[in-house]
């Protein structure tokens, strides 16, 4: 064997080690996205989503949430609404109901307007948003719709409009009350809301009539 000549075998031991290296180095990289000081695994944040239980309103709004008003016959309850992954350190939810296709008025129409949802609520039943409803959590408070009253009035576009976007939200805030005065506007509610947000989820409904 010539002074230069490595046999093959240790050659092959080598090739085997430093492969053994590359993927130990690839594997330490890809950890590096996914730990945090300290050496803990990160685990990613829960996504924040908002949905309903009934899964006709991904279709169309059914006549049982859909209002009594303006030629509308249908039942104006509010549908059963849930979410889950909730942003750290909420104390408390706002919920509210807006059509931003109304023809004639650019600030759109708000259908529903609840706010002080306590965060430990993760969920609305059917009807939750009746005038002085019982269904509602202890301390959540509904504000003014644009039909002037305190409770959810259901979709009512005008005929032969295309269908309407109705967009649930659901924000997520750093505070237990927010400091707005009874019966207020939903322009208000969600105006004073931007201070304590911390996040917000949407469901988007559509309706034609």
């Amino acid at each position: 064997m010539l002074p230069n000549e490595v046999p093959n075998r240790t050659i092959n031991h080598l090739g085997l080690f430093g492969i053994a290296l590359v993927m130990l180095a690839g594997a330490s990289a890809a950890l590096v996205g996914v730990t945090m000081a300290g050496g803990r695994m990160a685990v990613p944040a829960p996504e924040f989503v908002l949905t309903s239980p009934d899964a006709h309103l991904a279709v169309s709004v059914p006549e049982i949430y859909t209002a009594n008003v303006f030629g509308c016959h249908g039942g104006n309850n509010s549908p059963a609404l849930q979410w889950s992954g909730a942003p750290a350190g909420t104390k408390s939810f706002v919920v509210t109901l807006f059509d931003g296709d109304v023809r004639g008025t650019p600030s759109g129409w708000w259908h529903w307007v609840l706010y002080d949802v306590p965060a430990s609520v993760d969920k609305l039943p059917m009807g939750a948003g009746a005038e002085h409803s019982p269904l509602l959590p202890p301390g959540a408070q509904q504000g003014r719709t644009d039909l002037g009253t305190d409770a959810y009035h259901g979709p009512c576009p005008d005929k032969g409009d295309p269908p309407h976007h109705y967009v649930f939200t659901i924000y997520a805030l750093s505070v237990a009350k927010l400091d707005v005065a009874p019966d207020s506007s939903g322009s208000m509610v969600v105006s004073s809301a931007q201070d304590s947000l911390l996040g917000k989820a949407v469901f988007i409904a559509h309706y034609g009539r």
